[in-house]
């Protein structure tokens, strides 16, 4: 039956032009919109269906030009895989509704995107909302999407938003090598393994972040800036975008294993409690470092109140010194002539008077410098800041390293 060789390409890198940044809002409808009105975003990307089908002997991989031609496999004894991605054609999209024959506010929550990630079952049908993450080709941020499944008793289709990239390529290259059981289970177990893809997609994020933080604390205890600042500033707004994502996207795998759909077997929910752990962990991961950039939002501060408190001290030691030379100074500068009264400065007429008067300035200066020394108020402070270059004083790498 399916005897056409299974052929993938490659998961290319994220074209640069595709490295948007995004805020995940919540997509909603205006005020008397009829149920299951779908909008078709101005900039999305053309429809593209593409159907892998495969049993425990063979697979077959094929780009599928009308959605009609899809019918067939709904029935078939194989397990269909349905990618559809990008939302830009509503006559695709209708027309793989009508073949899937998917309920109007199924329909309404894929197209209209964001949703919020969730679960819902329809007849034959479940209805799972997730989001997708996946790290910018620069390291710095990440691409977000809505990625929907819909599971029934052979088949399972997926709705992505954009074309030019999924962490699904794993997945592809198991069915395609038959590697490991998922050609020899039903759809529930290929829900699952793309369930748990787009989970683990999470993990590579947060240990850039991670590595972003970790080498911020380093630099706001060395070289504080304005930059630093709003570094962190971006790094906690990214941080509650990836915990307003992985927090519901939590509680939707836990309603699919709570519910006991009959669309899912037992032995799939064991399986399915493994991925609602590693959800538990990315979620733990959010929060643990949301918190340190809150935290390193207080040292940066503390850092710049430091720097300003040594600021101060350089400049009360500079004047504490320069006080008495300046009263000398000035009483010596008063205008009193010294022949109307012997009172009058009669120093001025000494032949040492000159060399006197600096050398009582001199040695109060280095009173007042010994002085400071002695009370540490000129305390080196690179012995620390070298420690900080290193990491040796830096107690969050051990985090880190746990």
């Amino acid at each position: 039956m399916l005897d056409n060789p299974l052929s993938f390409s490659p998961l290319e890198a994220i074209d640069d032009t595709l490295e948007e940044e995004e805020e995940m809002g919540y997509h909603y409808d205006k005020p008397g919109s009829l149920p299951g009105t779908i909008t078709i975003a101005d900039d999305a990307d053309p429809s593209v269906i593409v159907l892998i089908d495969y049993n425990e002997s063979t697979a077959i991989r094929e780009v599928i030009e009308t959605p009609e031609e899809l019918a067939p496999h709904l029935d078939s004894t194989s397990i269909s895989w349905v990618d559809l991605k990008g939302l830009g054609s509503e006559d695709i999209l209708r027309r793989v509704g009508g073949v899937f024959g998917l309920h109007p506010l199924v329909l309404e929550d894929i197209v209209n995107v964001p949703q919020r990630p969730k679960v819902e079952e329809y007849d034959n049908q479940l209805l799972l909302i997730a989001r997708m993450v996946t790290p910018k080709r620069s390291g710095v941020g990440f691409i977000s999407e809505q990625v929907s499944f819909v599971l029934g008793k052979n088949y399972l289709l997926t709705v992505q938003e954009e074309a030019a990239y999924d962490c699904f390529g794993p997945i592809r290259e198991r069915i395609r090598t038959n590697k490991g059981a998922i050609r020899k289970q039903s759809s529930d177990y290929l829900a699952y393994a793309l369930i748990d893809s787009v989970i683990d997609g999470f993990f590579p994020v947060l240990e850039a972040y991670g590595e972003q933080i970790e080498d911020l604390e380093d630099e706001v205890v060395v070289n504080p800036t304005r930059q630093t600042l709003e570094k962190i500033h971006s790094i906690k707004r990214e941080l509650l975008t990836l915990r307003r994502a992985i927090w519901p996207q939590r509680d939707a795998i836990n309603a699919l294993i709570r519910d006991g759909s009959e669309l899912i077997s037992p032995e799939v929910q064991i399986y399915l409690r493994d991925c609602y752990d590693h959800a538990i962990q990315v979620l733990d991961m959010v929060e643990t470092y949301r918190e340190l950039a809150s935290s390193l939002m207080d040292v940066y501060l503390s850092s710049i109140s430091n720097r300003m408190n040594e600021v101060m001290k350089l400049l009360t030691v500079i004047s504490s010194i320069f006080i008495p030379l300046t009263f000398i100074a000035g009483v010596y500068g008063m205008n009193f002539n010294p022949e109307a009264s012997p009172f009058n400065m009669p120093e001025l007429n000494w032949y040492w008077g000159y060399p006197l008067c600096w050398g009582l300035m001199i040695a109060i200066s280095s009173i007042l410098v010994a002085f400071f020394w002695k009370k540490g108020w000129f305390e080196d402070h690179s012995t620390v800041v070298a420690q900080v270059k290193t990491g040796r004083n830096s107690k969050s790498r051990k985090l880190f390293r746990k």
